[in-house]
């Protein structure tokens, strides 16, 4: 049985395109890391974290966790708590390009694997008018870097180099051949 540690509809959404059977086991995991970490290291601990917090639950069964971040050179950007910050990060965000890090972790009581993938996304430069008008949807507020490119959000997107499942928050052909491999 694969137990998905995510509430993320979005990752729930991949594994299902992917015909991937699971259940989902939200992990209460501590999502805090220290200042200074590189963003790679981040995701790559915190989906640790969670999946250890879910095997603890689950101890034969395989554990996915993962968690994503948005940074623009060192300044890791997470889920805004609020519309001012949503609105600070799009501002942030505007013409410039970003990376986006998605970490996951897959454990069995055989093995444990961490992973971290990473894409780039350019934004087009954008006005008040049109992040007010985005914020003002709500979509920013569970996304990190306060936008999602699989709904509204893809209209602020200009080209991205890499994965975009991973933009989304789960690399899904990775993430399938390493589950494959049990």
């Amino acid at each position: 049985m694969i137990y998905l540690a995510s509430s993320s509809p979005r990752r729930r959404e991949l594994l299902e395109l992917a015909g991937i059977s699971f259940t989902v086991a939200p992990a209460d995991a501590d999502e805090r890391f220290a200042d200074g970490t590189q963003p790679e290291e981040a995701v790559k601990l915190l989906a640790r974290r969670k999946a250890d917090a879910v095997f603890a639950r689950y101890p034969d069964g395989t554990i996915l966790a993962a968690d994503t971040v948005v940074a623009l050179g060192e300044t890791i950007l997470g889920k805004p708590k609020t519309p001012a910050r949503a609105t600070e990060m799009l501002r942030l965000l505007s013409g410039r390009t970003h990376e986006v890090f998605t970490g996951f972790c897959i454990r069995t009581p055989a093995r444990c694997v961490v992973e971290a993938v990473r894409t780039e996304v350019t934004f087009y430069p954008l006005t008040d008018r049109e992040i007010d008008a985005y914020v003002a949807t709500g979509e920013p507020m569970d996304k990190a870097g306060a936008y999602g490119i699989q709904g509204r959000g893809a209209l602020l997107v200009k080209e991205i180099a890499g994965d975009y499942y991973n933009v989304m928050g789960l690399p899904i052909a990775r993430v399938v051949r390493l589950l494959a491999q049990e």
